[in-house]
């Protein structure tokens, strides 16, 4: 059994739920020991730029929502190649306080096109070696396609729009700045 299902699993006898539905709505609320009305919550964006290691589980867990049924993610790693060259890691910079304020830009972008609740994105900064997350991108909404087609969008936007900076370094020692082709100030060159 996996941890997903042990967590998902895990009750004690007295909270056991019946296998029928209640007649009246607000037995499950009783029955879950909270009013319905708790389960509303504000929606948020959280954004987050850090040289610490990202964890895809506590991202998703930023997001989680009672009203929501979809959770999309996407996670962008380090690869171990590129055009034939052995990457061992990439070195991201950025200047956060620009870098926050596009992705804001990004999030409100998001809001006027898809019905989701909750967003976050979350960018390393620093060292990443290869196989760990570079960014984790998480929305919740009521139902999937809307958190899908959110995340697509964030995740193609932020490369395109957001300054954040990407070093490839290879195992024999040299390295290479990438010019992201996506960058809306790289088109003209």
């Amino acid at each position: 059994m996996s941890s997903l299902e042990i967590n998902s699993c895990s009750y004690n006898q007295a909270t056991r739920l019946q296998l029928f539905p209640p007649l009246v709505e607000d037995n499950i609320a009783g029955l879950l020991g909270e009013s319905m009305s708790s389960t509303e919550d504000k929606p948020k964006d959280i954004i987050k730029f850090t040289p610490e290691k990202l964890s895809v589980d506590e991202v998703s867990q930023l997001v989680i929502s009672p009203v929501c049924g979809a959770v999309s993610l996407f996670v962008g790693t380090t690869r171990n190649n590129f055009e034939g060259k052995k990457v061992v890691s990439l070195e991201y910079e950025a200047y956060v306080p620009m870098a926050e304020a596009e992705v804001r830009k990004i999030c409100n972008a998001v809001r006027q096109q898809w019905p989701v609740k909750h967003i976050a994105i979350c960018h390393r900064l620093g060292l990443v070696p290869v196989t760990e997350a570079s960014v984790v991108i998480a929305v919740s909404s009521a139902h999937r396609a809307a958190s899908l087609e959110a995340v697509k969008y964030i995740i193609d936007t932020l490369k395109a729009k957001v300054p954040i900076w990407k070093k490839e370094l290879y195992e024999e020692e040299t390295s290479s700045w990438k010019r992201n082709k996506e960058c809306f100030w790289t088109k003209n060159d």
